[in-house]
């Protein structure tokens, strides 16, 4: 796979204890939304056992002249020289790979089901919808324990206004530790909250990204809703 070298612009938090950075896109740098990366940093000031290198969904859509990434924070030496970089750091990426994208067939529905940073991917295939005025109909499950914690919130519940064919159903599962007002769903995301959501259950291609055990989880509230694991596509995010 080809190596290319990019540069950071600026680095933000976009929810707690997460972080987005955000890099220059090489010429000719082509991908399609929900596929991912891996990432190396060049001879780091730290390192541990973890190794140098990650693989990252991109966050960003096509049609942005930038690439971003978004990782949960935590204390390997990888997350950390990423954290404590200033803009113009040089980082090595390879061409994108992974087949976690979206389905060809415009006809059929897509419900995308993301708990945490699960949702990378799923911000990039909905920002280019959006951009592209898609007609496929698109619904968003998005879960987290309190607002705090749900990277691109805002973003994505502003979505709808600019795509009609967008459905986004937010839910917290831990709103008794939050600060904030919530008036959305409450609760994982299960059989009932799915059919209240999606009129045909039976037929849309799912998308499962998030840590190991919900999409462990959501394999097994598809299955009992009927829906046909053939119709079920799954990305597991492990020790971000």
């Amino acid at each position: 796979m080809a190596t290319q070298i990019v540069k950071l612009m600026r680095t933000e938090e976009i929810a707690e204890g997460t972080m987005a950075f955000h890099f220059t896109r090489p010429p000719g740098f082509e991908f399609r939304p929900g596929q991912s990366i891996d990432m190396t940093l060049v001879d780091p000031p730290e390192t541990d056992g973890e190794g140098n290198t990650r693989a990252f969904s991109i966050a960003s859509p096509p049609f942005e002249n930038q690439l971003t990434v978004a990782t949960r924070m935590r204390d390997s030496a990888f997350k950390q020289v990423l954290r404590n970089a200033s803009p113009g750091l040089e980082v090595k990426i390879e061409s994108p790979g992974g087949s976690f994208t979206l389905h060809k067939n415009p006809t059929k529905p897509a419900v995308f089901l993301a708990g945490g940073i699960g949702i990378t991917p799923f911000v990039s295939m909905a920002r280019q919808a959006a951009k592209e005025k898609a007609l496929q109909r698109l619904y968003l499950f998005y879960s987290n324990r309190r607002p705090e914690d749900a990277a691109f919130l805002d973003l994505l519940a502003a979505l709808p206004a600019e795509n009609p064919n967008f459905n986004f159903i937010a839910t917290m599962t831990a709103m008794e530790k939050s600060r904030r007002k919530w008036t959305g769903e409450t609760g994982n995301i299960d059989r009932d909250m799915l059919l209240r959501h999606v009129p045909e259950p039976i037929g849309p291609i799912y998308y499962l990204a998030g840590p190991p055990e919900m999409v462990v989880a959501m394999r097994k509230t598809l299955m009992s809703a009927g829906v046909d694991e053939d119709d079920m596509r799954t990305e597991e995010f492990s020790g971000y």
